[in-house]
């Protein structure tokens, strides 16, 4: 946290991110008209899924597998991990390449699969960079490597892979896509995530902007992608409207640049693709989820917009909060999907402005799934401090009893020197530190009604 608040560059580039795709997402849901309806078409939707979840699943199974594919569960991390192990195993794979992917980095499927001496290589031009870089995880989940210039990628690249040219954007992406390239052909499998399942068709669908997921379904012989459990839509219907969505909300666009529809394994008349494809089903404690109070947190389409609203996430940045998901919809997530023991202080990086609520395209009531987190642990004696708890308690003690209120009112002049000394002085580095009045307001309306003034 401190050394994201002191990144000034990090911190300049997320503004100029939520300020620009802002505009942009406005822009583009302008064109849609009746936005919030489709919003609430969006939120529909997705809380249809969650309701029949089993039977979309089910369908979703069986349709893939008829058209070739094989259909794995992995109720947890480490059973997905051992099937991709397994069917690297198999194929005696020892390179594969891997298309952005979000439950990947979930499951921390490449520092195991790398462990067993396997290279995988990330093929988003931002993945591989922070691959490349090895120090950082994704700062966004759609702009992974937003808190990074072009000196520190030249720097990188020089540093890493003895780059020589210039720092435009243009010289080094021609630079890593010469590399990239010979990887998708030298790969023995291609690993990506999954945007939506189409249940109807057994359909994998991915939307991706720079090309390199149709390089990691098209080339290898075998293909695996991995989904979390609720990202099943029950026809190509729904994906429209998703889809229509979630290009808008992620980075203000009307489509994203390609969208790949994967149905089976190569069939005889295909020219490329793979021959052989495993979709690995992950729950990783979504079931959990579904059956808490959190639920509607799972209607989640992955678009990143409550991020680029939020005032916390523009000054901490992703890094800032030490887990996967970053932003109001880690708050919401993260505790609900993997406890609190761990994660109950993502809650705590957050206003409760609302604007999550303002701009979610599945109207995902983040704000309030936040505060309730927090309420839960609050009250809950084992997760708050100690010291939180008795001052807390001592705060309700005053301000519940008129003279020790009045007492406290006085005395609070005296707090202006407290964010000096002590254990408040780090925190109030961080915070504008309000000015009390020398007067107090009801000091001011006794002395104004004893002088004859007005109340």
């Amino acid at each position: 946290m401190k050394r994201s608040l002191a990144d000034s560059f990090m911190r300049a580039s997320i503004a100029d991110a939520q300020d620009l795709i802002s505009r942009k997402r406005e822009d583009c849901y302008a064109e849609l008209g009746h936005f919030e309806k489709w919003c609430e078409q969006a939120a529909d939707i997705r809380s249809h899924v969650l309701d029949y979840l089993d039977y979309y699943l089910e369908q979703f199974t069986n349709n893939a597998e008829k058209a070739g594919a094989s259909v794995h569960f992995a109720k947890d991390d480490g059973e997905a991990v051992e099937l991709a192990r397994t069917i690297f195993l198999q194929k005696k794979a020892r390179k594969g390449v891997k298309s952005k992917s979000m439950v990947t980095e979930e499951i921390g499927l490449n520092e195991a699969l790398e462990t067993m001496g396997v290279e995988i290589l990330e093929t988003d031009l931002g993945e591989y960079l922070l691959q490349l870089d090895g120090k950082d995880k994704p700062s966004h989940i759609v702009i992974p490597a937003l808190h990074k210039n072009r000196r520190h990628i030249r720097e990188l690249l020089a540093e890493k892979k003895a780059y020589t040219g210039d720092e435009t954007p243009e010289t080094m992406t021609r630079f890593v896509r010469r590399i990239l390239r010979e990887a998708f052909l030298s790969a023995d499998v291609g690993v990506t995530g999954c945007n939506f399942a189409v249940a109807e068709t057994g359909t994998i669908a991915l939307m991706t902007n720079e090309g390199n997921g149709r390089f990691v379904t098209g080339i290898p012989k075998t293909m695996v992608t991995f989904m979390g459990m609720e990202r099943v839509v029950p026809s190509f219907e729904e994906l429209d409207i998703l889809f229509s969505m979630l290009a808008r909300s992620a980075v203000g666009a009307r489509t994203s640049i390609y969208m790949s529809l994967i149905t089976g394994p190569r069939a005889a008349t295909d020219l490329d693709g793979p021959e052989e494809l495993h979709i690995v089903v992950i729950d990783n404690g979504r079931s959990r989820v579904l059956a808490s109070p959190f639920r509607d947190v799972l209607r989640c389409i992955r678009c990143g917009a409550c991020m680029l609203e939020c005032p916390a996430y523009r000054h901490v940045g992703g890094q800032g909060y030490g887990v996967l998901y970053p932003g109001p919809l880690g708050a919401a997530l993260v505790p609900s999907l993997a406890g609190y023991d761990e994660h109950k202080d993502v809650t705590k990086i957050c206003s409760l402005c609302g604007a999550c609520n303002d701009v979610c395209p599945v109207k995902i009531p983040l704000y309030e799934f936040i505060l309730e987190h927090r309420r839960i642990i609050a009250e809950d004696g084992k997760l708050s401090s100690r010291i939180e708890d008795a001052v807390f308690s001592q705060y309700g003690r005053v301000i519940g009893n008129p003279a020790c209120y009045a007492s406290a009112t006085r005395m609070a002049r005296l707090g202006k020197y407290l964010p000096r000394v002590g254990p408040l002085k780090e925190w109030a580095k961080a915070r504008a530190i309000p000015k009390i009045p020398k007067e107090r307001f009801r000091d001011w309306f006794a002395r104004h009604s004893r002088e004859g003034g007005q109340s």
